[in-house]
């Protein structure tokens, strides 16, 4: 299945991104902690080479704990400074707030030499479509100031947050890049609701989810799912979930369509338990 979803704003992003980026010391760049490798916008490192980057990642209470380890370990080989939060507890929040100090310590020695007064850290927040950009400036500063939605893509403009006299945020739109060439990084994108969906079938990507928990996480399979799958395949799992939770058509064909919408409904909220991607 091949996935590409670039809706015509997004030229208009990036437009915007790049003619900002210069008003900021430093990005804060949200990645989905389940799949922080597959979401990674290579256009938006680009946009910020010349700033100091931390790499936040986000959700991380959806995530496994030991790949978030592994996660945090290479993006750190890469010269990031790197933290994880959700958004929704807060957990991670101060974590995020010493990273964001910790980047622009430079910045404010040389405003200090140069004899400028002490200031706020100007920083762009930046990341795909859906990634949780306004949930996170609403967790940083302690209520709701950026508009939040389930679809991709819903946040418009520009938006400057202040938070204390520390920090001053800059809300941006998500930004995809152009084309997802492989396959497979477009089925994580697709299960991780970060590209519309229209973009991709339903059914397709219920069959990709039902095939990483056959591979690496058979016990959530059977704890909440009630499925010890054997050698059934994918399509097999499928109608199998459909008829024990009675999700059926006339004559009792199992809906596999209500059931693939309801698997990943289960996963991006977290129901099915902690599952990383990359």
């Amino acid at each position: 299945m091949t996935i590409n979803w670039f809706p015509g704003h997004m030229v208009k992003a990036r437009r915007e991104i790049e003619k900002n980026i210069k008003l900021v010391d430093i990005a804060l760049i949200l990645l989905d902690a389940r799949a922080p490798f597959s979401c990674r916008n290579s256009d938006l490192e680009k946009i910020a080479r010349n700033k100091k980057v931390v790499m936040v990642l986000n959700k991380a209470d959806l995530a496994s704990p030991e790949a978030i380890r592994r996660y945090m370990q290479a993006l750190e080989q890469e010269g990031f400074l790197v933290a994880t939060m959700d958004s929704l507890s807060g957990k991670g929040r101060q974590a995020v707030l010493r990273m964001a100090k910790s980047a622009f310590r430079e910045k404010a020695e040389e405003l200090q030499r140069k004899g400028r007064r002490p200031r706020a850290i100007r920083a762009m927040v930046m990341g795909v479509p859906n990634i949780g950009k306004s949930t996170f400036l609403n967790c940083l500063v302690g209520q709701k100031i950026a508009q939040t939605g389930a679809k991709p893509g819903v946040t418009r403009g520009k938006q400057w947050v202040r938070l204390h006299e520390d920090i001053e945020l800059l809300d941006t739109p998500g930004l995809m890049w152009p084309r997802v060439e492989s396959e497979e990084q477009g089925l994580k994108l697709a299960l991780l609701d970060i590209v519309g969906e229209n973009a991709y079938s339903e059914y397709e990507v219920g069959l990709y989810l039902l095939s990483i928990l056959k591979d690496k996480h058979p016990q959530i399979l059977l704890e909440k799912l009630g499925l010890d799958v054997g050698n059934q395949l994918e399509e097999e799992m499928l109608a199998a979930i459909a008829r024990k939770r009675g999700y059926l058509l006339k004559g009792g064909v199992p809906d596999l369509d209500k059931t693939c919408q309801v698997l990943l409904q289960e996963f991006r909220r977290g129901k099915l338990g902690t599952i990383s991607l990359d």
